[in-house]
């Protein structure tokens, strides 16, 4: 029986999840932010990348949580990690302004705008135009490598 239910479990975790995040969103659009982040939470802390970019969203904003801009881009790192598009050109915002660490890194902030574009996210390719205009050949260069090594293994089939 317990068998059983395991896999009950996996076979109907995403449908679940993905009814969480649902009504997360129709939370989050009725300004009930406390109650979106506990209907995220459990998916967020299964690894679920829409869930983990929302939370990123909520810390980004002060939506519902205080304001973090830390915790948002680990939030944002988790999902882009996992290749969701979103997240992936707010790591690469966060990267541009240097907002939460020591100093901006336009070589990451580029790398991330690039996958983000790979990715599917229409904005990312205005965003990596705007970037590359304040960087040097060497850091192009740089970005393009790093590129490279992430695109093989987060978009094996582009």
């Amino acid at each position: 029986m317990r068998q059983l239910l395991s896999v009950i479990a996996v076979v109907f975790w995403p449908d679940f999840a993905l009814a969480e995040i649902e009504q997360a969103r129709d939370l989050m659009e009725q300004n009930h932010f406390e109650e979106a982040y506990q209907a995220l939470w459990p998916a967020a802390r299964s690894g679920n990348a829409d869930a983990e970019e929302l939370i990123g969203v909520m810390y980004a904003l002060g939506l519902g949580v205080e304001k973090d801009p830390v915790r948002a881009f680990d939030w944002y790192l988790r999902s882009a990690m996992k290749g969701h598009p979103g997240a992936q050109s707010g790591v690469g915002w966060y990267y541009e302004v240097g907002l939460g660490m020591p100093a901006p890194d336009l070589v990451r902030a580029y790398m991330w705008y690039v996958l983000s574009a790979i990715g599917g996210d229409p904005d990312a390719a205005i965003s990596q135009e705007e970037v590359i205009k304040k960087m040097t050949d060497a850091e192009i260069e740089k970005a393009h490598e790093l590129i490279d090594d992430y695109r093989v293994w987060m978009y094996p089939f582009r």
